[in-house]
């Protein structure tokens, strides 16, 4: 597969060999029961640059969530070797933590009675972040993060696209060298989750604060990183471009097209590697290369057809990796 991005920088957060094996028991009988060993992370090895977005991907239960959890020191790895500015987060937790931002995104980090407001003095308070950085932290999250008419409103009472945006601002407070955001647009609307990227480029580009992202949404990777490692039963399968991921199996993305009346089948001559799939009443889906950009075929079709609406559809990470495998002989 593809190499590492950046390799060539110093690394901000580096692994070497790391493995984490759980000791499973299960019941086989009256009184006797089963042991098993089960590798959720299998001799995984890279190197993040500082200031670097990285997207971390794969299907559910690959390995994502308990590499996160070992570069935060929660999870001590079975074998290898981690660095997260120059620290063992497993022997030195408490010293990261003054250094990282975690977001898990089906939990939250907030108290749960408490007004949003609160729960942010509270993170003032354990973290002892100046008076004055913490002023202008806050300022800037609520603004960019538009939680202003939400400070005093109990963290129970948030959406869970409000939560997440106060999560978010939480893990921020105490300016955190690197953030690692675990699913954190799951479950959002297109409008909330439109928020919580543009706000992470401008993190990202305005304070250089490393950002490690898993998600099972590949518009998060396509928007936020330039860089993608995939992993897979516990292992590094893939770290390379978006584009080149898609490249390998040759991914496809879905543009469905509502006209305005029932038509035939969309034709796009000249248009490589795009073809009409479905066709149902005046909705037409067409598939076209991952690694391609929709705009041109959506400019065709626009000055070409009597359009209504449109929108895109990523294909699913699951999909991605098995093509991958079939393209590769992996699989």
């Amino acid at each position: 597969m593809s190499g590492p991005v950046g390799g060539g920088e110093p690394a901000f957060i580096e692994l070497e060999g790391v493995e984490k094996v759980f000791d499973v028991r299960r019941r086989t009988g009256f009184l006797r029961r089963e042991r098993r060993e089960v590798r959720a992370v299998d001799g995984i090895s890279f190197r993040v640059p500082r200031g670097e977005m990285v997207g971390y991907i794969g299907p559910n239960g690959a390995g994502k969530s308990t590499t996160i959890k070992m570069l935060t020191g929660i999870l001590t790895p079975s074998g290898g070797r981690i660095r997260v500015a120059g620290v063992d987060p497993s022997r030195e937790r408490t010293k990261l933590a003054l250094r990282i931002g975690v977001v898990f995104g089906q939990r939250t980090s907030l108290w749960w009675d408490l007004p949003l407001r609160d729960s942010y003095r509270l993170v003032h308070r354990m973290y002892r972040i100046p008076d004055a950085r913490y002023r202008e932290n806050l300022e800037r999250c609520v603004e960019l993060l538009q939680l202003g008419d939400l400070l005093d409103t109990p963290v129970r009472q948030l959406s869970l696209g409000q939560r997440m945006r106060g999560d978010i601002a939480a893990a921020l407070l105490h300016d955190p060298e690197v953030l690692y955001l675990d699913e954190p647009t799951i479950g959002l609307d297109v409008v909330s989750k439109a928020k919580v990227r543009g706000f992470l480029r401008e993190l990202n580009a305005e304070r250089g604060t490393t950002v490690l992202l898993t998600t099972h949404d590949l518009t998060d990777i396509e928007q936020l990183c330039e860089r993608v490692m995939v992993i897979d039963h516990g292992r590094l399968v893939y770290d390379g471009s978006l584009a080149g991921l898609h490249g390998i199996g040759g991914s496809e993305r879905t543009l469905v097209v509502d006209l305005e009346r029932e038509l035939p089948a969309i034709e796009l001559a000249g248009e490589p590697g795009v073809r009409v799939t479905k066709v149902s009443g005046p909705r037409q889906w067409l598939s076209f290369p991952a690694s391609a950009s929709a705009a041109p075929l959506v400019a065709r079709i626009a000055a070409g057809y009597p359009l209504m609406d449109l929108s895109v559809r990523e294909p699913d990470i699951e999909t991605v990796i098995a093509k991958m495998y079939a393209a590769d002989g992996t699989g």
